[in-house]
């Protein structure tokens, strides 16, 4: 007999809410018109269970109108919109989801437990409040009324009502707009606390740096199409190319015909220097000026892949239009 180790159920239902297979959330062969605007072009996204999908492309890209048909707020020209197995706008549905929106509006005169009081009434097996609250990291202020709070502290109270509800899949649209540094890195921690406990995170960012430490998957859209997917790290490796950084007396036109290197630009008393490689160019540098100091080399980060990517795809477009 092969011995097994035990597993609970609670471990079992995290598995199961962490199964890649299971998709929770989709559009499929999506259009969205507002009038001639077509914001989005038959588009098929897929979001799985347990993952975090970061939804980016610059404004106007199509994020917003993705995420209003996944909530039931909006429905397609064309195509259908799947959550749970049924419709969006279905209660049962609405019961297992959850949304922090950019638009939000919501009385000023409450005080921060009141709101979430309310909407922990609408969900049948809320969070309890103090749970609620120490999530959100709301407690100091839970006395308070929301008119009297900073933009920081209602993005952390519109955070709390997203997650009240205990939801299944959870919506998170720029939900860091607003917070300082610290504020911003202990949301980021308890959204990878949402995710250990098996809940599913669709989130809309402009902060790359954002995305690069907390996707699974990254879906990169572009004049209402999907232009790449994957993970982080294979988003950033269809850019190719290393970041140089160094202090040198050779001037950007020199640098500039330097074998491999693809732009230069002046930051302060450095240059920044992207290269198909990294060695080829720091050989030309060192032998060129043999004072070069403050020499850093990076690998293109989530930022650059993305402008990479949405500067392709416009050119393309444009390439088309003029044929």
């Amino acid at each position: 007999m092969i011995a097994t180790a035990r597993i609970t159920q609670k471990e079992l239902e995290v598995m199961r809410l962490r199964d890649p297979k299971i998709v929770v959330a989709s559009l499929n062969h999506v259009r969205k018109t507002y009038g001639q605007i077509e914001a989005l072009k038959n588009v098929d996204l897929a979001v799985r269970q347990g993952e975090l999908l970061a939804l980016l492309g610059p404004n106007g890209a199509g994020k917003t109108t993705a995420v209003k048909l996944l909530l039931g707020l909006a429905k397609p020209t064309a195509g259908s919109v799947n959550v749970f197995g049924g419709d969006p706008v279905d209660a049962r549905v609405r019961m297992r989801t959850g949304a922090m929106l950019q638009v939000a509006k919501v009385p000023e005169t409450l005080r921060v437990r009141e709101h979430i009081d309310l909407f922990s009434s609408y969900y049948s097996a809320p969070l309890p409040l103090s749970e609620t609250l120490a999530i959100a990291g709301l407690e100091p202020i839970a006395n308070r009324k929301f008119g009297e709070l900073s933009g920081g502290q209602r993005q952390r109270v519109l955070f709390a009502l997203a997650i009240c509800g205990n939801p299944n899949l959870l919506f998170l649209d720029e939900p860091t707009v607003g917070l300082d540094v610290e504020a911003r890195r202990l949301l980021w921690d308890q959204i990878r606390k949402l995710l250990s406990k098996g809940k599913t995170i669709l989130l809309t960012t402009h902060y790359l740096q954002e995305a690069d430490a907390l996707a699974t998957r990254v879906v990169v859209i572009n004049r209402g199409a999907i232009i790449a997917e994957g993970t982080p790290s294979e988003i950033k490796a269809q850019t190719a190319g290393k970041q140089i950084r160094c202090v040198t007396s050779l001037s950007i036109e020199t640098v500039r015909r330097m074998y491999g290197v693809l732009e230069v630009r002046r930051d302060r008393e450095a240059l920044e220097i992207k290269a198909t490689e990294a060695e080829p160019v720091l050989r030309e540098l060192l032998d060129g000026d043999r004072s070069i100091s403050g020499i850093e080399v990076a690998s293109a980060g989530l930022e650059e892949a993305f402008l990479a990517l949405t500067t392709e795809d416009n050119s393309q477009q444009k390439a088309l239009r003029g044929n």
